[in-house]
């Protein structure tokens, strides 16, 4: 990341993450939080429906195909919709340390332009706790996970009780949500993002 601002840079004594012991396993699918989230939920027409795998440590990796719905100029992906994409691979990262955690800073590097019907490649990791602060980044290469380096992120995610969404969110979502009988469901709703 070029030019990191202070906020982003873990302090002296952050200790390094700890992935819960009832994890995802690595390779395992971490699905959808909602199915309304604009970025992982398949309840969105014109969403991401990004997937998120867990990786080894506090590592997660995603892909991501750009649709003409995601256009910004002409043929390419619009740079809001690549933050978002980084924004929700980051936000899976949460899962593995088991809380519930909001985007408190996302900082994007845009290397090269993202042509539509481009799979991005993704990964991400947590690099830091400091509290209720988890430090992490993240790479979203083109051409295959090895391939060129086309959009990077470095995030403050600031953990949450649930009390976070009811007092803020829609009632009749949070409702819904509440009341979903899936209780893995109920509570994943409730996982990343304000």
């Amino acid at each position: 990341m070029s030019g990191t601002s202070a906020a982003l840079t873990p302090p002296a004594d952050a200790i390094a993450p700890v992935r819960h012991p009832d994890a995802p396993a690595p390779g395992e699918l971490i699905g959808a939080h909602y199915e309304h989230c604009f970025g992982c939920g398949e309840g969105q027409a014109h969403g991401l429906h990004l997937a998120a795998r867990a990786g080894e440590g506090v590592t997660v990796t995603a892909e991501f195909t750009v649709r003409e719905a995601h256009q910004g100029a002409p043929g390419l992906a619009h740079g809001g919709v690549l933050a978002t994409a980084l924004d929700e691979t980051l936000g899976s990262l949460n899962w593995l340390l088991r809380v519930i955690a909001v985007t408190g800073r996302l900082e994007t590097d845009f290397v090269r332009p993202v042509p539509l019907g481009t799979v991005l490649f993704l990964e991400a990791e947590v690099t830091a706790v400091a509290g209720r602060k988890i430090y992490s980044r993240a790479t979203g290469r083109i051409g295959g996970p090895d391939g060129p380096v086309a959009v990077r992120a470095d995030a403050l995610f600031i953990e949450v009780k649930v009390d976070h969404f009811i007092d803020n969110g829609r009632p009749e979502e949070i409702r819904a949500a509440m009341n979903d009988p899936d209780q893995i469901r109920r509570a994943r709703a409730f996982e990343v993002n304000p």
